[in-house]
C-alpha cells in the first residue's frame, strides 16, 4: 500500500502525516516497533529498498515514512522506486508513505516518479488555502486552542496573514492564549460578560495590514541580483506610495537573514532548512525560502553587503544623503555586482 502526501501547503501536509502516523500506531502498532521514517534526500538506496522490503515485527503491518525522496537525484535510487511503484512490489504487510515537502530534483526519473505518486489511491495534495476555505481553517484552529473569533478578527486574519500556514498556526495560538487571558470568559450567570473572544483590535497588536507581495518579491531579486526586476518592483512599491524607511527595513532584515545563515552554512553545510531555522531562531519557512540563494552569496560578499546597508541607514539618519537614492544606488550596485 502506498500513501502519498504532496502540496506547497507543507504545513497541514506535515499534520497528515503526523496524524496518518499516530493512527497507524494506534491501530497497528501500539509499542512503536514497525514505523520507520527515512530521509528519501540523502539516504542510500541499500537502506531504503531493505525497510520496504522489511517484515513486521510482532505485528500485522509494518509503515515506512520517506520524507523528500522527490529531492533526490540519485538516478539509480530513483530507478528502483520506480520499479517498485510501478510492478507493485512493496509487500502486503507493509505501507510506504511518500511525504514531500522540499523543493524537487530536476532529473527526469523525479518526474516520472513523481506522476506515479500523484496516481496512486491515497495521494492527498494540500494547495495553499484560500478565501473562505482559509477563513474556515483559522476559526477551527482558534477553536481547538479553546477560543473564539469575531467575523472582523476572522476577516483582518485572512487578509493579511499571508499564506505560510507555519507562521499562521502560530499567531493563531499566540492570539487564542493572549484572548483568553486578558478578556472576560464566558460565564453560566445571568447578565455577566459574554464577550471572551478574539476581537479586531487583538489581531492588529499581533500583525500589521498586509504589504503587498511584490516587496517581498523585490527583495529576493536584489539579493539574486536581478536588477532589471529589482528596479521594476521597487518603483511600483513608489507609485503605491510605499514608505521608503519600511522598503528599506525589509531590505536589511533580508541580508541580516542571509548573513547569519550563510554564517551556519560555513560552519555546518549539511544542515536542512528547518535545522538553521531552529539555530538562528527563525521560522522554518524564511529558512527554506533563503536556503537556495544563501548557497549563491559567499559570507564576504554578504558582510560588505551588510555594511552597504549600514552606511545608508547612518547617512539618511545624519542627514548626509536622500533615503531613496541611496536605496536605488545599493540596488544598482548591489544587482550589478553579485549577480550570480
Amino acid at each position: 500500500m502506498i500513501i502519498s502526501i504532496f502540496g506547497p501547503d507543507t504545513y497541514r501536509s506535515r499534520q497528515y502525516l503526523k496524524q496518518t502516523i499516530e493512527r497507524f500506531k494506534k491501530e497497528r502498532d501500539p509499542q512503536g516497533y514497525n514505523v520507520v521514517v527515512l530521509d528519501g534526500e540523502n539516504e542510500e538506496l541499500g537502506k531504503i529498498i531493505g525497510e520496504i522490503r522489511a517484515t513486521p515485527f510482532l505485528s500485522p503491518r509494518r509503515m515506512i515514512v520517506i520524507n523528500n525522496i522527490l529531492s533526490n537525484s540519485d538516478k539509480e535510487l530513483l530507478g528502483e522506486l520506480i520499479a517498485v511503484v510501478k510492478e507493485n512490489k512493496i509487500p502486503e504487510s507493509n505501507v510506504v508513505v511518500f511525504w514531500q515537502g522540499e523543493a524537487i530534483g530536476k532529473v527526469k526519473e523525479v518526474k516520472e516518479l513523481q506522476l506515479l505518486l500523484k496516481k496512486q489511491k491515497y495521494a492527498r495534495e494540500f494547495e495553499m488555502l484560500k478565501g473562505v476555505e482559509l477563513s474556515r481553517w483559522i476559526k477551527d484552529e482558534v477553536e481547538k486552542n479553546g477560543g473564539k473569533i469575531s467575523q472582523q478578527a476572522l476577516m483582518y486574519l485572512a487578509q493579511n496573514a499571508g499564506h505560510d500556514m507555519w507562521y499562521l498556526s502560530s499567531l493563531v495560538s499566540q492570539l487564542s492564549a493572549y484572548s483568553l487571558s486578558t478578556h472576560p470568559q464566558p460565564s453560566p450567570y445571568k447578565g455577566e460578560e459574554k464577550n471572551g473572544s478574539i476581537q479586531l483590535v487583538d489581531v492588529q497588536l499581533f500583525l500589521d495590514e498586509k504589504i503587498d507581495d511584490n516587496i517581498f518579491n523585490m527583495v529576493d531579486a536584489i539579493v539574486s541580483g536581478n536588477r532589471k526586476q529589482a528596479f521594476k518592483l521597487l518603483e511600483e512599491q513608489r507609485r503605491l506610495g510605499q514608505d521608503s524607511y519600511k522598503l528599506f527595513g525589509l531590505i536589511t532584515w533580508q541580508f541580516r537573514v542571509l548573513l547569519g545563515m550563510r554564517d551556519l552554512f560555513d560552519r555546518e553545510d549539511n544542515l536542512s532548512g528547518d535545522q538553521m531555522a531552529k539555530k538562528l531562531g527563525i521560522h522554518p519557512f524564511v529558512a527554506k525560502k533563503n536556503l537556495y540563494l544563501v548557497k549563491r552569496f559567499p559570507l564576504n560578499k554578504l558582510k560588505d553587503l551588510h555594511r552597504q546597508l549600514l552606511d545608508i541607514d547612518l547617512k539618511t539618519k545624519t542627514g548626509q544623503g536622500d533615503q531613496d537614492l541611496l536605496i536605488d544606488l545599493f540596488v544598482g550596485s548591489c544587482s550589478g555586482q553579485y549577480n550570480g
